[in-house]
């Protein structure tokens, strides 16, 4: 028989055969074998599926597209024989640790090594992975997919490792950073928060299956079509492996030009210039979006937070503001994170890195970082940044995307874009009398004013009232629960600045007006809808979400595995702010139970209540 007979008789008996295909097995491993460290893995037993993503399993191919949204007893199988896995560590190997061999993978799977600030050594060598494995990846005609798993043991490049300098047990309750192990909680959030960014635009990791084990433990199971961060490039580059370094780019450029990324251009030299480019666009657009959206990533030099093209990655240290909490700090325990708006300049000096790891590859010297500070990369990386800093305000202003264009390349309503920027940004950055103070994971000081609020209600202002309003309307319009009444007084003085705002938003609807040919009563009524939508008076940020999954754990012991699908499905698309999103399309897979839509009345609540924090 054929072989392709034989793969299709195969698949016939077992709808989930495509699985089998995640084995540990990466192109990684032969294009840069010293990125990783190799493990063999067991099974690990007394698992069970808390969630598994099916969207995501039809996007990447893993499953049919009719496959309805139940989790049969095969998928069940097959999602524990692929997934519940635990790495034999260094520990296990010198106390020798007993497991049965029936048990053990055909196949090791690979820590990558990785820079990471928290690490001694700041190298790359000992850092990376240090409670997870890759699983492998998955290529079908949708696209090429990595996978990996966070909460498979404790490896050698864990902090913990580097610090202590000796291996740990799997599971070991007298280590930080280094115990191996990840929890439910975890891989809920990462799965809630990564469909809504995902949806909504932003470039980020995702949640394929979540794990769950008697002793409150998870393995949790991530998928990206590309997930290696500039982390692992900046190793290489900083111990001057130019080899290595050589080996880890062209395998990249290989993976981005096979996936549709890049076209190649024929040389060598050309395509590492055409991919320092895509770096600088890429992180340009990432950093803009996250700033304009109120998304907090820790960046900085390491590049061990981000994804290469400006995703997401590790929701450990996300969160997502209601306000412009602009001195908000992640407190690390050895370090405090950067703000939201230093983010920019983290993301501009990963691209600075870059440029210098690629005249190093191009010219065979590795010059000094500094010699790149003014190079073309960074060039495009500032006009791109302002650019999208520019066109997202007015997508939140409810302009479309053809709008927004010819208010951009018009040289005076650009001008005007930018006047408006400028004083909108006044009020978004304002903050509360109230000094900076100690929050559960960092500090903070409070941003007082939802400008969210303004874009939403004025539209709706002018196709009524047909007036601007005045000092203290707009004040009491935006002010959110943090300002004090000593605050808002502050501002209630600012009349010609409130009036300055206003008039400015009038003159970008007067641009639209002339360059589009639509009439101002027909505009109008599409910002009220656009912006309605773009700017939701609820909005989902980290505590609120921090609350609602601690709600989840107590529930989840009640909800059935289909009530916990279904109320996650529901909550991430009540948070999808795309003004062209057709909600009747997603209502067909789940059936929500009583118990599940007292659960979303009560994460409506939770999400009002938080919906100005951080």
């Amino acid at each position: 028989m054929p072989n392709s007979v034989k793969k299709r008789a195969i698949a016939g008996r077992n709808p989930y055969a495509k699985f089998t295909r995640i084995n540990g097995d990466h192109p990684l491993k032969k294009a840069v074998p010293n990125i990783f460290v190799g493990y063999d893995v067991h099974a690990r037993l007394g698992g069970d599926v808390t969630y598994f993503n099916f969207e995501l399993a039809k996007e990447m191919g893993l499953i049919n597209d009719s496959h309805p949204h139940n989790l049969t007893q095969k998928l069940k199988k097959q999602l524990l024989d692929t997934f519940a896995i635990q790495i034999i560590n260094e520990f296990d190997v010198l106390n020798k640790t007993k497991i049965p061999k029936h048990l053990v993978k055909k196949n090791q799977y690979m820590a990558t090594r990785y820079l990471q600030l928290q690490h001694p050594t700041k190298d790359g060598m000992t850092s990376g992975d240090g409670r997870s494995v890759w699983n492998g990846v998955f290529e079908s005609r949708k696209g090429i997919w990595d996978i990996s798993s966070c909460g498979t043991g404790a490896t050698r490049l864990s902090p913990a490792a580097a610090t202590e300098k000796k291996f740990f047990r799997t599971g070991s309750r007298n280590v930080s950073y280094g115990c191996g192990r990840a929890v439910m909680s975890e891989g809920l959030i990462s799965a809630i928060f990564s469909e809504i960014l995902t949806k909504n635009g932003i470039n980020t990791e995702r949640t394929l299956a979540v794990i769950n084990f008697k002793n409150g433990t998870a393995v949790n199971v991530r998928a990206g079509k590309n997930l290696l961060r500039p982390a692992h490039f900046f190793g290489f580059v900083k111990r001057n492996k130019y080899d290595a370094l050589k080996n880890l780019v062209n395998y990249h450029l290989e993976r981005e030009i096979v996936s549709g990324n890049m076209v190649d251009q024929g040389s060598a030299i050309k395509n590492y210039q055409a991919l320092l480019a895509k770096i600088a666009r890429d992180f340009s657009v990432a950093a803009a979006t996250l700033e304009s959206e109120y998304v907090f990533c820790w960046m900085d030099w390491d590049g061990d937070n981000i994804l290469m093209d400006g995703g997401i990655i590790d929701y450990g240290t996300i969160r997502q503001f209601g306000l412009f909490h602009h001195e908000y700090r992640y407190d690390d325990v050895n370090k405090m994170s950067t703000t939201i708006i230093e983010q920019k300049n983290k993301a501009k000096y990963t691209v600075q890195i870059f440029a210098q790891a690629i005249d190093y590859l191009i010219t065979g010297e590795k010059e000094t970082i500094e010699n790149y500070k003014h190079c073309s990369a960074i060039e495009i990386f500032d006009v791109c940044f302002e650019t999208t800093l520019l066109k997202l305000l007015l997508k939140k202003i409810g302009f479309t995307a053809e709008q927004q264009d010819k208010i951009l390349i018009d040289e005076n309503a650009r001008k005007d874009v930018i006047k408006f920027q400028k004083n909108y940004r006044y009020f978004e950055k304002a903050i509360s009398n109230r000094r900076t103070y100690k929050v559960a994971d960092g500090i903070t000081r409070d941003a007082i004013f939802c400008m969210r609020d303004f874009l939403r209600e004025f539209p709706v202002r002018l196709n009524t009232v047909k007036e601007i309003y005045n000092a203290r309307e707009f004040i009491d319009v935006i002010a959110s629960r943090y300002a004090s009444l000593r605050d808002k007084n502050n501002y209630y003085v600012k009349t010609s600045r409130i009036q300055l705002l206003q008039k400015q938003y009038c003159l970008l609807l007067a641009h639209c007006e002339d360059l589009s040919g639509i009439s101002n009563d027909k505009l109008l009524s599409q910002l009220v809808v656009r912006a309605a939508k773009l700017n939701p008076y609820n909005r989902l940020t980290g505590n609120a979400l921090l609350t609602i999954v601690d709600k989840l754990k107590t529930s989840n012991a009640k909800l059935r595995f289909s009530e916990l699908q279904a109320y996650i499905y529901h909550a991430v698309n009540e948070h999808v702010c795309d003004p062209d999103f057709d909600a009747a399309t997603w209502r067909k897979f789940y059936r929500t139970t009583a118990q599940v839509k007292a659960l979303l009345a009560w994460t409506d609540k939770q999400v009002r209540n938080f919906r100005a924090s951080i």
